[in-house]
């Protein structure tokens, strides 16, 4: 019992002393609750194509408008409640050719579901690479905890993502506020349906104005193509031109 309330506190306390970086367009995803089984890999692929988006340079990075995003996302499941996932993440401007534009690794805990919590939960922290053209920073520090609640065939999840530079250019700017949800509705046993919320609020100590942040709403699903493959698919909308505006995203996993 105090091995439970000792984790549960530690993961409360990351919550509020561990303040995202804008909103991130290689990985346009809510994670669910569940972690890879012991001693399996997943493998997912994702691609964003972003149709209308941000069309001047910020700095040193590139325009988002006609930007391809393809990151590929290698998990392995190490315990029954842990995990550990690296990622390769390409990009492509509008014009050019195919660029490398950084990577990640990420740790990842679930709590059981035995210890009957009002909701599912599991924390990942993430540590980004990104290169000049995409992303200020030289280093990012993400942390998301994964809040789940299953109401029959309807499953919630939140993701309240605090992030930061921990190296280079925004590395003294402190913690941004990057929150996600997720609502699916369950129709059969090889479909989903799901509509996802992605914001980016800016510094969690004194927010943006509300022209300045970014709100997207992506509507799609999920199709089970076997029982090791499953293919997402969505398309986004932004509610604000603070950030990208029209976002075709896919995303396809294989557990083996």
């Amino acid at each position: 019992m105090r091995y439970r309330a000792g984790l549960v506190a530690a993961m409360l306390l990351a919550l509020q002393s561990v303040p995202a970086r804008a909103q991130d367009p290689f990985e346009i995803q809510v994670y669910e609750y569940a972690t890879v089984p012991k001693g399996r890999w997943n493998l997912e692929t994702h691609f964003n194509y972003t149709a209308r988006g941000v069309r001047t340079f910020e700095g040193a990075v590139a325009p988002t408008q006609h930007q391809s995003h393809l990151t590929f996302e290698l998990t392995r499941g190490i315990t029954d409640y842990f995990e550990m996932a690296g990622y390769l993440v390409l990009a492509r401007q509008a014009g050019g050719n195919p660029d490398f534009a950084g990577w990640r690794l990420r740790p990842r805990i679930r709590l059981p579901e035995r210890w009957k919590l009002p909701v599912l939960l599991s924390l990942s922290a993430e540590v980004g690479f990104p290169q000049d053209a995409y992303e200020a920073a030289d280093a990012t520090l993400e942390i998301r905890p994964v809040l789940e609640r299953q109401f029959g065939r309807v499953a919630l999840d939140l993701n309240p993502v605090l992030g930061r530079s921990i190296k280079g250019p925004g590395s003294d700017e402190g913690w941004e506020f990057e929150p996600g949800a997720r609502l699916g509705v369950t129709l059969s046993p090889k479909v989903e349906l799901s509509v996802e919320y992605y914001g980016a609020y800016g510094p969690v100590k004194d927010f943006l104005p509300a022209a300045e942040q970014v709100h997207q709403f992506f509507g799609g699903g999920d199709l089970q193509l076997t029982e090791q493959v499953v293919l997402n698919l969505g398309v986004g909308v932004g509610a604000t031109s603070a950030g990208n505006r029209t976002v075709l995203k896919a995303r396809l996993g294989w557990l083996f």
